[in-house]
């Protein structure tokens, strides 16, 4: 029967790339991401218990890593609105990609952090809404709202 160690270092191994992609993301985190995702390690193994019993481990652990995020940002003391989520840039971009990352960044707060967790992370909507603890129902509403705001923003008539 595997330790506890034994199922969080499985864990670390196969979601943790997507961890520290996460914090990777977030200009304002990139330089601490590996410590960001070792807290997020830390933190998962005093909640032990509650990592095992959650509908999804994957989903659990994205939500203690954005919690570990938000921390990391207070200590920081950012005042400025921190510049959108964009991935590394190749160096042939689709001239398409930039509209769409400049409507992105325009969407409301709660509305960016839903819809990014499911592009980039490719959570469900029962995760999604295990990460930021709200009601599945919300997290419909929030994606919903989000890709009609980015259809008006980018296909207008």
């Amino acid at each position: 029967m595997d330790t506890q160690l034994d199922q969080l270092e499985r864990l670390y191994r196969e979601i943790g790339p997507a961890l520290l992609g996460y914090f990777r993301r977030q200009p304002a985190l990139a330089g601490t991401a590996e410590d960001l995702l070792q807290d997020t390690f830390v933190r998962a193994l005093k909640r032990f218990d509650r990592l095992q019993t959650s509908v999804s481990q994957r989903a659990y652990l994205f939500g203690i890593a954005r919690h570990v995020g938000i921390d990391a940002l207070r200590r920081l003391r950012v005042v400025e609105e921190l510049p959108a989520d964009t991935p590394a840039v190749t160096q042939e971009t689709d001239e398409r990609l930039e509209p769409m990352r400049q409507a992105i960044s325009e969407l409301p707060e709660m509305q960016r952090e839903a819809l990014l967790l499911k592009l980039q992370q490719e959570l469900s909507y029962e995760e999604i809404a295990e990460v930021l603890a709200i009601p599945i129902g919300t997290v419909r509403s929030r994606l919903h709202h989000a890709v009609l705001h980015l259809r008006q923003t980018l296909n207008p008539s």
